[in-house]
């Protein structure tokens, strides 16, 4: 398709294009597009409708009100879309709250008599899906080798770190909470428990390829995690500790196990679990050695995780 422009409206699709080798040909980007470093420069065409700099509770609420009133949570920059004359626009159907939404970005399209761009959508929950929708953007883009290619490497990668978790002989997984909200408490879901899984450890309270659950804390309490794990939803290690005090102020919080024993860890969810393109991997390997740091060392830790110390 020669070498039509690119505009990603999400995260994980600009990373997936760089990653296939086409980063030259990026045009537009989302306002949360921050990866590789090069994209930076790029023109932003989306913009939240909240400030996404608030407390975990003002930021559930603000969202919600958006939701309840059937507004957006994001605004699309139709005209700079249409300046940039993209061939190809890459956006997702999995979560209104992650990105701008289809559905927008076909209204956006709708009006657009000539030169309408080829829409890709995204739809990721589990991790084969990471392994489509690497596929699917690089079918899109004329070049599925280089996507089978991709594909290739990464599945390499997670197969032999399985074979070392094997290769552990572990009688007993150690029981993981894997934090994707902090207030109100929600456990993260979609590919986080496969990734836990992969890791060497057993997810307590997310499923597989279903969204994150809302998590009540006398469940937690009762099941008390030997690990606990957070990535919230676009938070880095530096935001995540700010926001650490909404789940310190809580009575169970001083009974748990994982607070004794001093496994309780934050991690860039922002970079890492939140996204689903090819650092799903990392993320893999950031696990493998929050659970089992004698046997793995990936260097993530202090970049990627860090352990809590209140």
């Amino acid at each position: 398709m020669g070498a039509a422009k690119i505009v990603t409206l999400l995260p994980s699709a600009t990373e997936i294009v760089c990653a296939l080798g086409f980063g030259d040909r990026l045009a537009g980007r989302s306002h949360e597009c921050d990866f590789p470093e090069s994209v930076r420069s790029l023109p932003v065409c989306t913009a939240p409708n909240l400030d996404p700099g608030g407390t975990s509770p003002a930021i559930d609420r603000a969202v919600r009100s958006l939701l309840e009133r059937a507004l957006s949570i994001y605004r699309l920059d139709t005209d700079l879309l249409k300046g940039l004359e993209p061939g190809v626009v890459i956006t997702q159907t999995q979560c209104d709250v992650c990105a701008v939404s289809l559905e927008e970005v076909e209204a956006a399209l709708a009006d657009w008599l000539e030169g309408r761009p080829r829409l890709v959508s995204l739809a990721p929950r589990t991790r084969d899906n990471l392994w489509e929708d690497i596929a699917r953007v690089a079918g899109a883009l004329g070049a599925p080798e280089r996507g089978a290619q991709l594909n290739t490497e990464l599945r390499a990668r997670v197969a032999s770190l399985q074979e070392r978790v094997r290769a552990l002989g572990l009688p007993e997984r150690p029981t993981v909470l894997c934090i994707e909200w902090i207030e109100p408490l929600m456990a993260a879901g979609n590919w986080v428990p496969e990734l836990v899984d992969l890791a060497g450890g057993r997810d307590l309270f997310g499923v597989a390829g279903e969204h994150a659950p809302w998590l009540q804390w006398p469940a937690l309490a009762e099941a008390d995690p030997e690990v606990i794990v957070l990535m919230p939803c676009g938070f880095d290690m530096e935001k995540t500790q700010h926001e650490m005090h909404w789940l310190t102020g809580r009575p169970e919080w001083q009974g748990l196990r994982a607070l004794r024993e001093g496994r309780i860890y934050l991690t860039d969810g922002n970079q890492y679990f939140n996204r689903s393109g090819p650092r799903l991997v990392d993320s893999l390997e950031i696990l493998a050695e929050i659970l089992h740091p004698e046997r793995f060392d990936f260097s993530f830790e202090g970049n990627g995780w860090r352990r809590w110390v209140g």
